[in-house]
Formats: C-alpha cells, structure tokens, sequence
C-alpha cells in the first residue's frame, strides 16, 4: 500500500466472529467490532492511506466468517464503491482455504472484475496443505505468474508500526514475515469446488462451515446470476 497511488482499502466484514472465544475478553462482539475498526484505521492511517471503506455500510457490515452467506449483498456493495472510486486494478487474498471470508472475497472480486472489465490481482496470505501442514504467505499452487516485492527497510518499519496498531491481533501477528510480498494475476479459480481436497484450514480449526457449504454458495451465486437463454440474444452477458 505504501508503493500505491491513491489505494482504497475496503475491509469486507467486521471482524468480530459470532463466537465469544474471539470477543469474550472484550465484553462484547460489538465491542470487538469497534475495536478492530479502529485498529484498521490506525494502520492504513500510518501507510498513508486515506481512502478506507467497510462493506455494506451504512446498513452494517458483515459478521466475520459469514460472508459467503452474503454473496448477493456483498457484490452489490462492492460494486457501488468501485463504480465511485474507479479503481485502475483490484488486489484481494488468494483462494487457499485459509478462511472463508478470505475465499470469498477473492469471489467477490472475481465477480467484479469481470463486471467492470478491470484486472484482478491476489496475494496469499495462509492455508493448510493437503498434507495438514500449516502454509504462511506461500499459494497454494503456483501459476508462473507470481510476482516478488521485496520491501524497503524504512516500509518493514512502517508495517512494523502498523502491526503494532493491531492490539487486539498481537498473537498471530509475529509469525508474519515482513521483509517479502507475493502477488500475481488472479488465475481462473474453479469456484465450484473447494482450493484442495484436503482439511481446509478453517476445518481444521473447527469453524461451523466447510469448504463443501463454501463453495456450493459460490455455485449458487453463479447459477443464479447466469442470464436465462433468449432466442433475441446474440451477445455474451457478464455478471
């Protein structure tokens, strides 16, 4: 984000999960929400980045591992601040079974980048292997078309304070290596199945949802959004 002209963050649930093993300690599942809104805007505010959105405000932003149960919503909203920023490219987390809404997202905006004909790019973030083992910041399967950021010191320094600013995440935080950035060109997921056949992360963790109920709302999602055959249609229509 520190190398980006005008970036525009959205941030697509609210970060508070249903269960109080996340927010117990807050006192609330609100409570957490604020707080991790808040943090979020500390950090971008660090990077410089004055742009920042939350998906499906002003009506209220997702609930944190729900958002594959939102798809409709969720792409009309994201739709709208991409018909207002204009955006020349759009980044999102890769498909790699780390979390759903982590997954989704990628949908979403492989729904939106076709939709508004605008190159779509994904950065991996953590997944299981087939094998169970835990992956960091590596994908899942590479494409050929991986890209390498290697970060300046005073960036990590910057990254630094902005992990820093996420109190309420200090556990996982540390485990994240900052000196590297991987990107590439989204590659065609097939969404209708899961990343891998193996234990997804969030299985593994014991979450309600599997990579099964995931991907058979991104089915749906397309089934329904497919245009119905016309005998006066002779061009090709996108969602």
């Amino acid at each position: 984000m520190q190398c980006m002209r005008d970036p525009v963050v959205v941030f697509a649930t609210d970060g508070a999960p249903r269960s109080d093993f996340f927010w117990k300690k807050f006192g609330s599942r609100n409570a957490y929400a604020a707080i991790r809104r808040n943090e979020a805007r500390q950090a971008l505010a660090l990077a410089g980045v004055k742009d920042l959105a939350f998906l499906g405000d002003p009506a209220g932003s997702f609930c944190d591992q729900e958002l594959f149960l939102h798809l409709g919503h969720a792409v009309e909203a994201f739709a709208a601040l991409v018909q207002a920023a204009r955006p020349d490219a759009l980044l999102t987390l890769a498909y790699e079974g780390g979390h759903p809404d982590h997954d989704a997202c990628n949908f979403i905006t492989s729904v939106i980048a076709l939709r508004f004909s605008l190159p779509a790019w994904e950065m991996p973030l953590y997944h299981r292997a087939i094998d169970g083992k835990p992956i960091q910041q590596r994908y899942l399967r590479e494409s050929g078309s991986e890209m390498v950021l290697r970060v300046t010191a005073k960036e990590v320094q910057i990254k630094q304070e902005m992990f820093g600013a996420y109190q309420s995440q200090f556990a996982s935080l540390p485990s994240f290596q900052l000196e590297e950035e991987y990107f590439r060109p989204m590659p065609a997921h097939d969404y209708a199945h899961s990343p891998h056949a193996g234990r997804l992360n969030y299985e593994c963790w014991g979450w309600p949802m599997s990579g099964k109920h995931v991907s058979q709302k991104f089915t749906d999602f397309l089934r329904a959004a497919k245009p119905a055959p016309s005998a006066g249609r002779n061009r090709a229509q996108s969602v």
